[in-house]
């Protein structure tokens, strides 16, 4: 599916309701404005004229001029917004209304790419330089997005609960933020694909990711949900995710975007398009849902009949993803800005033995990432162990920035013997004396010694096998049985402390 282009010749109309806007910015209220606020509201109406402007250049065909004019409108806005709170008779609110109207106005009618951060050397809009499948993606259509034919900046209310998350986003999740689109930008060549198939908004996929695991492929919560968007086990199967040869493919990066996509396509269909509802099905169940809304689906999410029987969870669930797709569309609008990712997808074929862990010491922080690349070498390759060595010959997905360092580092020379020897070191074997467990603990206390076999049900994870015995932890059942990163699939028979 062609992801949907913006108008090349924008619509003036959009403007009149700017200008409306602002002169009622001006002139309306009962409480008549200093001369110092009535210099800034002139500003407002001097942004408004270079949008208007912008939008002329750009039907003219001189996006480059359209561009540069829009960018100068922007700033003018921000410095008189910055210099309302503190000028006597200004309304910051009205500066808000105007701000989050121009940049919707800009999404809507503006053939100029988007304001996401280090995206500048990006091909034209439309231009694929050749390149074929996920490799020709286009960057520059991130703002120009739609769902089911609605802009989806239109659908984003600037609410309470959507300008606290923001907030938060911005300050106390601002690393997590961070992180999740750094995660995403490696794994967008898998993911994306499958949200276009379904035309859904790519701001929306990042939104979803940034909430529900910070684009970490492995993720598991503690109800049991697992993969980068956190399909439980049986919503998973409904969507075709299932267990095979032991990998579970709720952690598969494209297969858990398809199913997601699919679901959101299926409820939005179900609560006609009503994106609020929709996230909180997918937060709080669909069936829920469904039986709040009723056959109105025009209600909003923010209905006392609606909200006030909502978990908090879910309260909190829907603006936060709303609010990461916005900053998506717009990081440099909140000062925010992300850093630029060639998550162009290659891979490399094994010229020696090694694990992801000794891939990561050996690439060291190649292509310029700090923090090392394990991570994106688990996110890209979710069925290896990543401490077990790959033999010769195996074909490792990895971003096409490594095929190079590769090639330097980890063939031949000092790195990978480092590498090797650091993963091949021997701990020493300490013999185990468990200590005596507090009485409070009484009840999870496993020292009988004895053991039982448990064959694995479907649906089961760790988590609820150790809730049902009562007696013991995750991580002594991984220990008994020899289990890396807690896979396990139905009929298997794990060993498990026989309690008393």
């Amino acid at each position: 599916m062609v992801f949907p282009v913006v108008p090349r010749f924008p619509r003036l109309a959009p403007l009149a309701g700017v200008t409306l806007l602002l002169a009622a910015c001006a002139s309306g209220g009962s409480t008549k404005p200093t001369p110092q606020a009535s210099q800034l509201y002139a500003q407002l109406d001097q942004a408004s004229r270079g949008y208007e402007t912008a939008l002329a250049q750009a039907r003219a065909g001189d996006a480059q001029a359209s561009q540069k004019t829009l960018d100068a409108s922007l700033d003018q806005l921000k410095s008189a917004s910055a210099q309302c709170p503190s000028t006597q008779g200004c309304d910051p609110q009205r500066f808000f209304s105007v701000f989050d109207r121009l940049l919707r106005l800009k999404d809507g009618n503006f053939s100029l790419g988007d304001d996401v951060g280090g995206m500048d050397d990006d091909p034209p809009e439309g231009s694929n330089s050749g390149k074929q499948g996920a490799a020709a993606l286009p960057e520059a259509q991130r703002s120009v997005t739609l769902l089911r034919g609605q802009q989806l900046s239109q659908l984003i209310a600037m609410n309470g609960p959507v300008k606290a998350a923001l907030e938060m986003w911005l300050t106390q999740w601002r690393g997590n933020l961070m992180d999740a689109y750094v995660n995403y930008e490696f794994l967008r060549y898998q993911m994306w694909p499958e949200y276009q198939k379904q035309d859904l908004p790519e701001a929306l996929l990042f939104g979803i990711i940034a909430k529900e695991s910070g684009g970490k492929v492995h993720a598991v919560s503690r109800s049991g949900a697992a993969g980068p968007l956190q399909f439980m086990y049986a919503t998973g199967l409904r969507f075709g995710l299932s267990t095979e040869d032991g990998f579970d493919s709720r952690f598969d990066p494209a297969a858990s975007a398809r199913a997601n996509a699919e679901y959101l396509d299926e409820q939005l269909k179900i609560f006609n398009n009503n994106l609020e509802l929709t996230l909180a099905a997918y937060n709080g169940g669909e069936g829920r849902m469904r039986r709040l809304a009723g056959d109105n689906t025009s209600v909003s999410l923010y209905d006392p009949t609606i909200y006030n029987q909502l978990s908090q969870e879910t309260r909190d669930y829907v603006p936060s993803v709303l609010a990461a797709a916005w900053l998506f569309l717009h990081p440099e609008s909140y000062n925010l800005r992300f850093p630029k990712i060639d998550g162009a997808q290659g891979s490399i074929v094994l010229k020696r033995s090694a694990s992801l862990t000794e891939l990561t010491v050996c690439l060291g922080s190649a292509g310029g990432m700090s923090d090392g690349w394990f991570r994106t070498l688990r996110n890209l390759n979710p069925r290896l162990d990543p401490q077990v060595a790959q033999p010769t010959g195996v074909r490792i997905i990895v971003p096409k920035v490594l095929e190079k360092p590769y090639e330097a580092r980890c063939v031949d020379g000092p790195w990978p013997i480092l590498a090797n020897d650091l993963h091949t070191a021997v701990l020493p074997v300490v013999p185990s004396t468990p200590a005596p467990a507090p009485a409070a603990s009484a009840a999870r206390s496993s020292s009988t010694g004895k053991t039982r076999g448990y064959v694995v049900r479907r649906g089961d994870t760790l988590t609820s096998i150790v809730g049902k015995l009562g007696c013991t932890s995750v991580q002594e059942v991984a220990q008994m049985n020899g289990l890396n990163h807690q896979h396990i699939k139905p009929g298997q028979t794990l060993k498990v402390p026989a309690c008393r």
